[in-house]
């Protein structure tokens, strides 16, 4: 699910004679080899890493189907938070509370934020994949799609074969490359890997403390703010600006008092602390305050629902209450979201891809509209406003 540092490309250039992409599959691998040598890899490891790796046909098969988190903010989260996870995740804070004790100290990432991340990904380390890791990022390397994403994990992954941390022959995961329980790509376990139990390697598939330490030590190498919330529920005044709910508008905590926002339970952060207020199902929906770590989450994932479903999953960790999911207006099926992209791409909106997902450019372009129709800009579509274009 993970593709945070995946864009960062090694310093070298590629070689000349290396294919970018596509073409012969032998040809390709050995454009890898040659470029591999060249980066200062002995011969010997990289064709003991290149000589039992094949092309994957699943994995090409799994990148087209991939899912879109289609499922609005209420019915995704009670899909993925159920009471199992809520006792199993205690129960690891219990199990393992030295190591996220020192997580805490040494990086500032709260235990709840890991645990929610270690739940999701895998199930707590239960379910991390079955697809031959050097197999599928060799696949996505070559196939054109998205080739300057994987192909410098490649050499990553070399890299971690040479410290006996990775073997191309027996190392799974998910089919996109990510590894261990909290799923991280190769070049994120060079530059943030971490022996957190002391044996003298990084092992994400088998050892706890390594996997959260090292996913500890990534979070805040994304800039990760120790001692700093990132997300509350919170209840709103019925006569708030809708359109300045969003993640486009930033005011410190005062400011957002001041206009009546109240924390459900517990209080809000200091005054001046920067927040911006999350309605994903719209002004009769549940509320969030999100700050500055919040943003972080982006890094991980770069889905809102899963983002946001995550960050609340942690704060449930941590003792909050259920959300009050209130009484949303109904939403748009697939086939009426493609329908209301289409009219805002002919009103000029920049939504992408016409594809039924209210992702950031929808999102943003319904509460433009919306205000200019008179209508409360709280980002939501719904029937009325499809009917209203």
């Amino acid at each position: 699910m993970r593709f945070a540092l995946a864009f960062l490309i090694f310093a070298l250039p590629f070689s000349a004679a290396a294919q970018s992409c596509g073409g012969s599959f032998q040809g390709f691998v050995g454009g890898l080899k040659a470029e591999a040598v060249s980066r200062g890899f002995e011969r010997g490891t990289v064709d003991a890493f290149f000589a039992s790796v094949r092309q994957d046909p699943a994995v090409l098969r799994a990148d087209r189907r991939q899912g879109i988190f289609q499922d609005p903010f209420i019915t995704f989260s009670r899909k993925l938070i159920s009471q199992n996870r809520i006792d199993r995740g205690r129960q690891m804070a219990r199990k393992w509370a030295s190591v996220f004790d020192r997580v805490e100290r040494d990086y500032g990432v709260p235990r709840g934020v890991l645990l929610a991340f270690w739940a999701f990904e895998t199930d707590y380390g239960a379910f991390q994949g079955d697809f031959n890791t050097a197999n599928a990022l060799v696949t996505l390397a070559h196939d054109c799609r998205r080739p300057e994403l994987f192909r410098p994990q490649i050499f990553a992954a070399i890299e971690l074969f040479a410290h006996d941390d990775f073997d191309p022959a027996r190392t799974t995961g998910a089919w996109a490359g990510e590894i261990g329980m909290v799923q991280m790509l190769p070049k994120d376990i060079l530059e943030n890997g971490v022996d957190g139990d002391g044996d003298g390697h990084v092992l994400l598939k088998t050892s706890a403390p390594d996997a959260l330490m090292s996913g500890g030590k990534m979070l805040a190498s994304l800039g990760w703010r120790p001692g700093e919330p990132f997300l509350q529920e919170v209840t709103l005044p019925a006569d708030l600006d809708w359109y300045d709910t969003g993640l486009e508008t930033t005011k410190t905590v005062s400011e957002w008092q001041n206009a009546g926002v109240r924390a459900r339970t517990g209080a809000l952060a200091a005054g001046g602390t920067p927040a911006s207020i999350l309605v994903p199902q719209g002004r009769k929906g549940p509320a969030f305050m999100v700050y500055p770590n919040f943003r972080v989450y982006f890094e991980w994932n770069q889905s809102f629902t899963y983002v946001l479903t995550a960050a609340y999953f942690a704060t449930r960790l941590e003792g909050a209450p259920v959300y009050n999911a209130g009484n949303p207006e109904p939403g748009l099926n697939g086939a009426q979201m493609q329908a209301l992209q289409k009219k805002l791409a002919q009103r000029g909106y920049d939504v992408g891809k016409i594809d039924g997902i209210l992702g950031a450019g929808t999102r943003a372009a319904v509460r433009d509209v919306q205000r200019k129709l008179g209508m409360p800009a709280d980002a939501w579509p719904t029937p009325a406003l499809l009917n209203a274009l």
